[in-house]
């Protein structure tokens, strides 16, 4: 198939793309990934013109110490490196992004999540064989910013440091190239239309104190059983955690089932605790095609705006967002 045209297709779009009149934010969780592969330019765009107000930019480091948009340090579940690569893997049998040049990534495909065996992970989600690519943080950067000067908006930015422990481990310093790239651009400062995001408490810490970084932060939660990071999440879901986490950021982004028992629907109080603390909050995600069994996209979204009262919400579907918002 042929490569998807952005100017005729995606953006023409946002020449009647709707975009959120509310407060509250939505951001497009690896772009519109809900329709297109995740954090290719063709999502960003399509993200973009469906009215998200920020896009995400998960951030890993190549071979020459570029910054690749990636959700992964892996390549093999987004890309066709096994068939384009077949004996470059490590002992672990995985394909890491850092063991390639930019030149060589740039020669992937990348296609929709699959599972090891070749499965697709969402069945319904796009599965066309366009020649799609790993963008550099800095290509997504002159796309958003191309498109706020042309249609004379402000859609903002949401990059995420991922695995800065691991990257350590391979004599890489990704935070130090992050903000590299965002002084450049100007975006770290505290009013840029950007949230810079990390799982890793430390990292965040290291970021503000050590590396005096300005622009905004989110403090990412996980479960400590998912091993994203040495940090201890369920100190973090406390009070004294969600203190230690205010000293330094200005934010934080929980797993949606951290704040919302999913069995009687009440609220957890981490959101109310994080609120108090002036922490805004931002949890992923809301998926349509992977909704709670008896909840539809309205009454899951009446939860977390209504009910829980979150800031925002990352979602793969900032089309449904937006909708609902605009109501």
């Amino acid at each position: 198939m042929k490569k998807i045209n952005l100017l005729a297709g995606l953006l023409a779009l946002v020449l009647v793309s709707t975009y959120s009149l509310a407060t509250e934010l939505v951001i497009a969780h690896r772009g519109a990934s809900g329709y297109l592969p995740e954090h290719t330019l063709e999502s960003a765009t399509l993200a973009y013109a469906q009215g998200a107000d920020f896009i995400e930019q998960d951030l890993v480091v190549s071979k020459d110490n570029v910054l690749i948009v990636l959700h992964d340090i892996h390549l093999e579940t987004v890309t066709n490196v096994e068939q384009k690569f077949p004996a470059r893997n490590r002992k672990d049998g995985r394909y890491y992004a850092i063991d390639f040049t930019l030149a060589e990534l740039k020669t992937l495909t990348v296609h929709e999540r699959q599972t090891k065996t070749g499965q697709l992970v969402f069945a319904n989600r796009y599965q066309g064989n366009s020649d799609l690519k790993i963008a550099t943080f800095e290509q997504q950067i002159e796309l958003i910013q191309q498109l706020n000067r042309q249609f004379s908006k402000n859609i903002g930015f949401y990059p995420e440091i991922k695995s800065p422990a691991w990257h350590k481990q391979q004599g890489v310093d990704i935070s130090k190239l992050v903000l590299a790239v965002l002084r450049k651009h100007k975006l770290d400062n505290a009013h840029a239309n950007i949230y810079l995001q990390c799982f890793d408490f430390a990292e965040t810490k290291r970021l503000r104190h050590e590396l005096k970084a300005k622009v905004k932060l989110v403090q990412l939660i996980a479960e400590n059983d998912w091993l994203e990071s040495p940090t201890d999440y369920e100190i973090l879901k406390t009070s004294k955690g969600l203190k230690q986490i205010a000293q330094v950021a200005q934010g934080i982004g929980p797993w949606i089932p951290q704040i919302i028992d999913l069995k009687t629907y009440q609220p957890t109080g981490l959101v109310e605790q994080a609120h108090k603390l002036g922490l805004t909050v931002h949890p992923y995600t809301f998926r349509q095609d992977a909704l709670p069994e008896g909840l539809n996209s309205q009454q899951a979204l009446d939860l977390l705006f209504n009910k829980l009262k979150v800031d925002g919400v990352f979602s793969d579907f900032p089309d449904t967002v937006v909708e609902y918002l605009n109501q």
